[in-house]
């Protein structure tokens, strides 16, 4: 009986053990892709007058990325206002919230390989087109004006800190070497002493 019933519970242990299948995860990329792509589709949906995909341009590219600025936490000084120019303002003011220079370059790069992904042409592809690379850089050269932070600027500090990381490891490379050749020296002097030590113990006393 006993046997019996270990062959049962033998015969159910692979049907325990199959691994279940579960749906691929998408990476963050692929889904942030995903959700700016339909986002993009309800605005056609919603645009006035009606408009497709087919018919879209780099100019209603770029009036959808205006009509995100109203969801954006950027703040971005008039040329008129006291704090313009300066990267950290010490008070409030009332100059508006926009989309982020970098968060909306971002937005078209995901874009525009979702567009081809969805069965468009390069060629045809708005998110490429010229004005939006225009536009983009208007943005980026405006907001680097009004907050006082310079994009350019920025990568140069990550640069310039890069090489000064690999400048102080081989700095602290060549000071390991020298502290070697520092020891293997003291060493030796010790060994030396040593040596003239015994042989002065050993000398004749010449009184």
């Amino acid at each position: 009986m006993g046997g019996g019933g270990g062959g049962g519970g033998g015969g159910d242990a692979p049907a325990a053990m199959a691994p279940q299948q579960r749906p691929a995860q998408l990476s963050r990329y692929e889904s942030q892709k995903r959700r700016d792509w339909n986002t993009f589709l309800q605005y056609l949906r919603n645009h006035r007058p009606p408009l497709t995909l087919a018919r879209c341009s780099g100019a209603h590219v770029i009036e959808f990325l205006r009509y995100l600025d109203q969801f954006g936490k950027t703040k971005v000084h008039a040329s008129g206002c006291a704090y313009y120019g300066q990267p950290a303002p010490p008070g409030p003011c009332p100059c508006p919230l926009r989309q982020a220079w970098g968060s909306l370059d971002a937005l078209i790069g995901r874009l525009r390989a979702a567009y081809e992904e969805s069965g468009g042409t390069p060629e045809s592809n708005p998110f490429a087109a010229r004005a939006v690379r225009i536009y983009l850089r208007e943005v980026r050269d405006s907001q680097a004006k009004a907050r006082g932070i310079p994009y350019e600027k920025k990568k140069r500090k990550r640069a310039q800190a890069a090489a000064e990381a690999s400048g102080s490891g081989s700095s602290s490379a060549a000071a390991g070497t020298g502290s070697g050749s520092g020891s293997s020296s003291r060493a030796a002097s010790a060994a030396h002493q040593a040596a003239g030590g015994g042989s002065s113990s050993t000398a004749p006393s010449t009184t």
